[in-house]
């Protein structure tokens, strides 16, 4: 898809990697909406980038679709989403306290599986709609997992079930909607400089990425953008978890 006839909505885009797919997309003449939650920094950055911006919490699903409607009705509609949305508790399945309570694996579980699938078939039916271009592409949806779906560390079990949720649903979901001409892949990362990591000493950092191939230090937000942006330009890429860690595969802990 060429990125001056993308229409894209950004779900998570007021920080970290969302943003800085966002700022790159705009920047090559795609016209993008920012979701994110209300108190975020995504009216600033909206207004940076002259984009409509529309809160939301995407564990409200009811009031997602509504955000996600308004947003294409804004952007004339939509045929990208990148979704970053996610979130994650560190508690062991058994701890000193007693078994991992249901209550928080269920919000991360919402927060990061349910939350993409719910953005995915309301982006997917709204893509359906489009004309397709000249390779027969409606839409393109990227979602956010993480290496640890594949590597979950000691406390991650309710987000590594999460991300490997995704990673299961990237495929199946490809398929589903390869006769409509939208394309599905997911992006897994290591350790971004995003959110809480973007504050870790670089001393603790380079313990934290030690493990990598290279290069031994945590991903800039703008190297996600980078992959978001190729897969949206590709055709062929399609069905796939894309692995962005310089190597790296987490330890126990």
């Amino acid at each position: 898809m060429e990125l001056v006839e993308v229409r894209a909505l950004i779900v998570g885009g007021a920080s970290g990697m969302a943003r800085a797919t966002a700022e790159q997309l705009a920047a090559s003449g795609a016209a993008v909406a920012i979701l994110d939650r209300p108190g975020s920094a995504g009216p600033e950055v909206a207004a940076a980038l002259d984009a409509p911006f529309v809160a939301c919490d995407v564990t409200d699903f009811e009031a997602t679709e509504t955000a996600v409607n308004e947003a294409a009705a804004r952007l004339g509609g939509i045929n990208v989403v990148v979704n970053t949305a996610g979130g994650a508790v560190a508690i062991r399945t058994l701890g000193r306290s007693g078994p991992h309570p249901l209550d928080s694996f269920r919000r991360v579980i919402d927060l990061n599986l349910v939350a993409s699938f719910n953005i995915a078939r309301l982006a997917a039916d709204l893509m359906s709609t489009n004309d397709p271009n000249a390779d027969g592409e409606r839409g393109v949806i990227i979602n956010t997992t993480s290496i640890a779906a594949f590597e979950g560390q000691i406390g991650q079990v309710a987000y590594a079930s999460a991300k490997a949720g995704i990673v299961g649903m990237t495929f199946t979901m490809a398929r589903d909607l390869g006769s409509l001409g939208i394309r599905v892949n997911a992006i897994a990362p290591s350790l971004f400089s995003t959110g809480l990591t973007a504050n870790v000493p670089e001393e603790f950092a380079a313990r934290l990425t030690e493990d990598a191939a290279f290069p031994r230090r945590m991903g800039h937000p703008t190297e996600y953008a980078r992959l978001a942006i190729a897969v949206i330009e590709n055709p062929m890429l399609n069905a796939g978890t894309i692995r962005l860690d310089g190597g790296q595969r987490f330890g126990p802990k």
